[in-house]
């Protein structure tokens, strides 16, 4: 090869060899171009994005005056008089409060799940930010969220939820705004109260409340780490529609506060085992006052109309809470008692149980879905079933096995021979109750009954039960029900009769009587439910309720009269008070509530006091908007009966709690009760009325749809046991008191009269006997009257009382 052409080769090679080398320099180079140009546009694109954020968005970023003056919707909140809460009505559940009185466990929950590092970033968390673009950028869209508790505070008080770039960097900016304006706490404190947790509730306290039915200061650690898992998604982690969800969620929780090292393995161990109760539909208050608070909710909006539930008003009533429990429980009880008197009537429904696995979870799911509990009755699907023993599971997936005791309510229900609506078997929905001899099969009743009580001095309602729950029935019976009183009224007619003459020693002839009926009717002759006993003391007639002697003495006094005497002076209602006959068997109507204002007169020595629920109203800021200035008995109620017939009117009423109808009382011990047992014809309904110098409590039992309650069932068996029930536990450490006796009162043979109807001088001696009427009878212990003494044998020597007889004849005509 020549010279020159090894020449052009290593020319050639040379330019080869450099062009490699140049190659990669340009693919290196321009690798290098292409990331600086990306950085630079990143750059340029975020000075850009920085600029308008400052100089387009930055204006409009909203005032901090909702946050820095904290003012959200606050519900209407009712509370007793001595300040138990009981109710609240708005469009958002929310309870205030301040960061210091928020248990540690549940800002630590909170601040483990939903941002660990609150105190040591300034706002936003970059980390965050980073890690949730990444996320975004594999999922090829904005799909996790990397919000700071300040920026969910930004977005909860002035931002949609939406998903959007725009609305992130409106976030960041208010979460930067926010972070100036506010120190960490306060910051806190607003995320708190603010955020929503599902059920209508706005912060913990009052999701506290709907979940558990506590206090947000009362929950356990468990308990707060369930709800530190509502905020990401409050539906999804509802405890009350997912409650598999939630336990998971909270699981996870309590993990991230261990790995934090806000709890100690001890409080993981116990906090992750506990069984959590959550509340479902019912009562989400200590004290059970349903139907008081929808009482009080409906005033105060016929006055404040859509205002009522977000200005923050405040109720105080006049219920007292021990009160309020001890009615509650009465009626429970009193209710629950007579339907087992009256047997089970079989399982609520059947259904077909798969067999053991996630499909009989789900249909014991469904089935229970649309039967809430009721308080302590809960609903339950039977998955064996024998005479010996029946195993349920209930809605939490707890599975409950009950014998002996327990079911021998339901014996009839579980015998081969039991008819296909009465069987139970598997796949039965029943109800079950834990008692203090453990779990027993039960029946929602179908019976209703009330009890109201208040102080007679002012008319100040200490309690009210308007039904046996409300869930299950919203109608008010002690305000809505007009309903026959039956004998619980006759003490108005006697009240009527002692003003005309008429006295406890009257003597009323319990016999059979007839009177004649309009043109083309049969004469009416009103009967009683055991036989007449003859001449017997007025006080004896009320004592044992006879229904002949109050008829005797409504005909002699007058209908039109009593008519008026019982309105005037007592507040019934004219129109439901007919002036006829059948008034003296409580053939009018009246409401519980008009019963227990009516009782009131009689206990406070004749004054007229208006019952009231409300005894102050006051808004968010703690003006007061009204306060109630009640009629007082002896100040400035007004008075509408003599006292000297309120005095007698109790002596009798003691009579009938102490030996007559109303013997029941005796339970309780006391001397200083009085009262009176009602039941309607065929026993509709069934009463008793009755009062203590400082109470007075009406109880009621009945159906919605009037029918028997049984033929064996009266006043004592079904009204009396509650009223009793709730005295005992109202009444405790209240010292007897015995009414004072009024001037212008005579006590002559141990009973009482007016001094101006006493033997001789207007007062009216007997009634029914007809002419040539015998002199009084001397009346037995047990009201019945004494048979006559035998004559004295010829030639005997005369009694005393003889002798004494002689005498005051022979100085009636000496003129001494």
């Amino acid at each position: 090869m020549s010279s020159t052409n090894r020449t052009k080769q290593d020319t050639n090679n040379t330019r080869s060899g450099n062009g490699k080398k140049n190659g990669k320099g340009s693919v290196a180079h321009a690798l290098l171009l292409t990331v600086g140009g990306l950085f630079l546009a990143g750059a340029v694109i975020g000075g850009l994005l920085l600029t308008y954020a400052l100089v387009v968005m930055t204006p409009q970023l909203p005032d901090l005056g909702a946050i820095t003056d904290y003012q959200p919707k606050v519900p209407l909140r009712i509370y007793t008089a001595d300040h138990v809460l009981i109710g609240e009505f708005g469009e958002e559940r929310r309870s205030l409060v301040k960061l210091d009185d928020i248990p540690a466990d549940m800002k630590n929950a909170v601040l483990a799940i939903e941002d660990a590092r609150f105190y040591q970033h300034g706002g936003i968390d970059v980390i965050g930010i980073l890690r949730a673009g990444l996320t975004d950028i594999l999922h090829g869209g904005a799909s996790q969220g990397a919000s700071t508790i300040t920026m969910q505070v930004a977005r909860n008080v002035f931002l949609s939820s939406e998903k959007t770039y725009s609305r992130k960097i409106y976030e960041i900016l208010l979460a930067y705004k926010i972070e100036s304006a506010l120190s960490k706490d306060q910051i806190l404190e607003v995320y708190m109260n603010q955020i929503y947790l599902g059920q209508r509730s706005f912060g913990f306290a009052a999701a506290a409340r709907t979940y558990f039915g506590k206090d947000l200061k009362d929950i356990s650690l468990a308990q707060a780490a369930m709800l530190a898992g509502l905020p990401k998604a409050p539906s999804a982690y509802n405890p009350v529609v997912n409650p598999k969800r939630a336990h998971v969620r909270q699981q996870y929780i309590l993990k991230r506060m261990l790995d934090l090292k806000f709890i100690t393995q001890e409080q993981f161990d116990q906090a992750a085992a506990e069984d959590i109760q959550v509340k479902t539909k019912g009562n989400n208050y200590n004290v059970h006052a349903e139907y008081a608070i929808e009482m009080v909710r409906q005033m105060l909006f016929a006055q404040y109309k859509e205002d009522t539930y977000t200005r923050g008003l405040t109720v105080i009533t006049t219920l007292n809470s021990a009160d309020q429990d001890a009615a509650y429980d009465a009626v429970r009880k009193g209710v629950m008692d007579y339907d087992r008197r009256h047997g089970y009537r079989g399982p609520e429904a059947t259904i077909d149980l798969p067999a053991e696995g996630d499909a009989r979870d789900q249909a014991i799911e469904d089935a229970l879905q649309d039967k809430p509990d009721n308080d302590d009755i809960l609903p339950a699907v039977v998955l064996s079933a024998d005479p010996k023993q029946v195993q349920v599971m209930l809605r939490n997936d707890n599975t409950v096995t009950i014998s002996g005791e327990g079911l021998k309510f339901a014996a009839a229900a579980l015998s081969a021979k039991a008819g296909k609506g009465l069987k139970i078997q598997k796949g039965s929905v029943i109800r079950v109750i834990n008692t203090a001899k453990g779990w027993q099969i039960t029946q929602l009743p179908q019976v209703e009954a009330t009890m109201v009580s208040l102080t007679p001095q002012d008319g100040a309602i200490r309690s009210l039960v308007g039904g046996f729950d409300f869930n299950q029935n919203k109608f008010n019976h002690v305000t809505q029900a007009w309903r026959q009183p039956g004998s619980t009224f006759k003490p108005f007619i006697y009240s009527a009769a002692l003003e005309k003459g008429f006295g406890p020693a009257s003597i009323i002839n319990d016999a059979p009587v007839s009177f004649p009926g309009g043109p083309g009717q049969d004469a009416w002759e009103p009967k009683d439910d055991d036989q007449p006993d003859g001449p017997m003391p007025l006080r004896t007639g009320l004592q044992r309720s006879k229904n002949l002697v109050s008829i005797r003495l409504l005909d002699a006094i007058g209908v039109k009269y009593a008519q008026e005497f019982v309105t005037s002076h007592f507040g019934f209602d004219i129109d439901k008070t007919p002036p006829y006959l059948p008034l003296a068997l409580g053939a009018g109507q009246v409401t519980p509530l008009q019963l227990v204002g009516a009782y009131a007169v009689l206990a406070n020595g004749g004054y007229r006091v208006n019952p009231y629920l409300i005894s102050q109203v006051t808004d968010s800021r703690g003006n007061v908007l009204s306060k109630v200035e009640p009629q007082v008995a002896g100040q400035n109620a007004t008075r509408v009966l003599d006292p000297r017939n309120s005095f007698i009117m109790t002596s009798l009423l003691q009579s009938v709690a102490q030996r007559g109808t109303g013997a029941g009382t005796n339970v309780l011990h006391r001397t200083d009760l009085a009262g009176k047992t009602g039941t309607t014809n065929d026993a509709f309904d069934g009463w008793f009325a009755g009062y203590q110098n400082s109470l007075v409590a009406v109880a009621w039992m009945g159906y919605d749809q009037p029918k028997s309650l049984g033929s064996r069932e009266f006043g004592a068996q079904l009204a009396l046991p509650i009223w009793t029930e709730y005295m005992g536990r109202a009444l405790r450490g209240v010292p007897q008191t015995q009414m004072p006796m009024p001037a212008g009162i005579s006590t002559i043979n141990g009973e009482f009269y007016f001094d101006n109807f006493t033997p001789g001088n207007g007062f009216i001696a007997s009634l029914g006997l007809g002419a040539g009427a015998p002199a009084p009878l001397e009346i037995g212990p047990d009201g019945v009257p004494l048979p006559p003494p035998a004559p004295p044998a010829a030639g005997a020597a005369p009694t005393t009382q003889q002798e004494d007889e002689k005498q005051n004849i022979l100085k009636l005509f000496s003129g001494h």
